[in-house]
């Protein structure tokens, strides 16, 4: 006859207790086991050793193996090549140093994991605290860093290309324009008052408002700047030491810097592979990030210009090779 089903069917109003605290329970349970095996364990130890103290033949016996007394005959009967059990009369003790030496070693290995088990029980509590998160309870580490890419810059991500008008004669430009490269040889270009005495360019995308987001890879450039700059920036000056151009530049002496009407603003030594340029002409702001995984603010600074901002870029022009490249916002 089949059992009741009421017996195996907990009641509605049974209350049962939660994921967490289930393995938070498991993880109580596993250090006390452990915590009670090392103590049983230590006093095997103990026991073995105390009886090993106690069981120890006189050293004559112990170390001399060509006279063992009670193993020779007075008839000159040798029996040393006898079974191992009659000439080894401390088998036993051997056997208690042997087992002391395996207890020592699960010792060793019952400390080693509770030694791990404690790392990690730490950051197995903050993960259970942090699951059932709320707004109320905001991660502390995450309500101080700049925004990531997708949440903050994906709507404003844009690509611009180089103008082929503005960039000197040291300088060659990739068929599609975004990849800039301190040539070889003078470039060939026909002289316009246009285009910069040195190693500069300005991008065709002119920004008068609204907000705009871009990035550019600076790995493969030795000492370079990137930033802003109106049309009219005279073609004889340099990127950031003007009223109308603002940048960062690495000057590849391990030492970044921030550039506006000639006055330098050291930032540290760190060098950003790749730069992230945020342009906000509605908010008169103008900042760069350190891309990586996410969005690292290196300077940010108020901007404001009468005239449409491109944005601009420097390379120093004694190494050739050396490009830098406008990529896709990796968003």
């Amino acid at each position: 006859m089949p059992s009741p089903q009421t017996n195996c069917t907990p009641s509605a109003g049974a209350s049962r207790p939660s994921s967490p605290q289930l393995l938070a329970a498991a993880q109580k349970s596993i250090a006390e086991v452990g915590q009670e095996l090392e103590g049983l364990v230590e006093r095997l130890v103990d026991i073995v050793g105390s009886l090993q103290s106690r069981t120890h033949l006189p050293e004559s016996g112990a170390d001399d193996e060509g006279s063992s007394p009670g193993l020779s005959f007075s008839s000159g009967v040798d029996l040393s090549l006898a079974s191992s059990e009659s000439v080894t009369p401390h088998t036993p003790e051997r056997k208690m140093r042997d087992i002391l030496h395996d207890l020592e070693e699960i010792r060793e290995k019952l400390r080693a994991n509770l030694m791990w088990k404690d790392a990690l029980e730490e950051p197995v509590q903050v993960e259970l605290q942090e699951a059932p998160s709320s707004s109320s309870h905001p991660l502390p580490d995450r309500s101080h860093r700049a925004p990531t890419r997708t949440s903050r810059f994906a709507q404003w991500a844009i690509s611009p290309t180089f103008d082929l008008r503005s960039h000197s004669c040291s300088l060659e430009v990739s068929e599609d324009r975004r990849v800039v490269t301190v040539s070889r040889c003078p470039q060939t270009h026909l002289w316009s008052h246009e285009r910069f005495v040195t190693c500069q360019v300005l991008c065709s995308q002119a920004f008068s408002s609204g907000q705009q987001y871009w990035e550019v890879d600076t790995e493969h450039c030795s000492h370079w700047a990137v930033g802003v700059a109106s049309w009219g920036m005279r073609r004889n000056q340099t990127l950031g030491r003007t009223g109308d151009s603002w940048c960062v530049e690495w000057k590849g002496t391990r030492q970044l810097s921030a550039w506006h009407m000639v006055k330098e603003t050291v930032l540290g030594s760190d060098r950003p592979k790749v730069v992230g340029i945020w342009l906000d002409l509605e908010g008169g702001t103008l900042a760069f990030y350190s891309v990586a995984n996410e969005e690292s603010l290196l300077y940010e600074c108020p901007v404001s210009s009468s005239s449409p901002l491109h944005p601009a870029f420097w390379l120093y022009g004694l190494t050739p090779g050396n490009s830098l490249t406008i990529r896709p916002a990796q968003v």
